[in-house]
């Protein structure tokens, strides 16, 4: 899909044509050997396949700002003017770039533990190159999704991979309600192995409002 690039898991680089501009969400496991260095990177959360510190090492410059939600940033060492501190349900802008969080966190009983609603984790939605991309992290199927149909996202990209997050059935239903053009499914080959060739068919078949678009990792 044009300027969007997946690593793996959550991983994700955008390219920004209307700044020239780069931006990462997440990133883990960097594996090309060259890679563009990033203007932005976006955290969703503390937990270590989302933040990073080695994989942010290997994109970060001098001006590269960091937004991430605040237990992430007291680990990091830059300035603070290049330090954003997020909290779900608000607007920002960085860099002239304007983005929107939304609540990332688990509803399902057995999964408090693994992403609590009390620590302010996030998603994020993007406007890039004229069009909303949202970035859900890891979550469950959560009732602020419902509202996400209004903004006729271009893409939503959306942890299918069970366990701690969404499985494929209940990203699915969650596609399903936020409407957007395309659904990306992310976060899951680590979590079922071999099994994810059958978890992407499941979730091509279930996923009914939206067009599904399995990219390929860049290695």
């Amino acid at each position: 899909m044009e300027n969007i690039y997946w690593f793996g898991h959550s991983s994700f680089s955008f390219i920004d044509k209307s700044g020239n501009r780069i931006y990462y969400v997440d990133p883990f496991d960097l594996r090309p050997q060259t890679l563009e260095k990033a203007d932005i990177v976006f955290i969703t959360h503390a937990h270590p396949d989302h933040f990073s510190p080695s994989d942010i090492e290997k994109i970060i410059k001098d001006d590269t700002v960091i937004v991430a939600p605040a237990d992430i940033l007291e680990k990091i060492d830059i300035p603070n003017e290049r330090k954003i501190t997020v909290l779900p349900n608000k607007n920002y802008e960085v860099k002239e770039f304007k983005f929107k969080t939304i609540p990332a966190y688990n509803n399902h009983p057995d999964k408090l533990q693994f992403h609590p609603r009390e620590n302010n984790w996030v998603g994020y939605i993007f406007e890039l190159n004229g069009k909303k991309i949202y970035h859900a992290g890891d979550t469950d199927f959560i009732p602020e999704m419902k509202d996400l149909a209004d903004l006729k996202l271009f893409v939503a990209m959306l942890p299918i991979g069970g366990h701690y997050t969404m499985d494929e059935k209940e990203a699915a239903a969650a596609a399903n309600a936020i409407k957007a053009e395309f659904t990306i499914p992310m976060h899951y080959r680590r979590n079922v192995g071999d099994r994810y060739p059958e978890v992407e068919e499941n979730f091509k078949k279930l996923v009914t409002e939206s067009r599904v678009a399995i990219l390929e990792e860049l290695k």
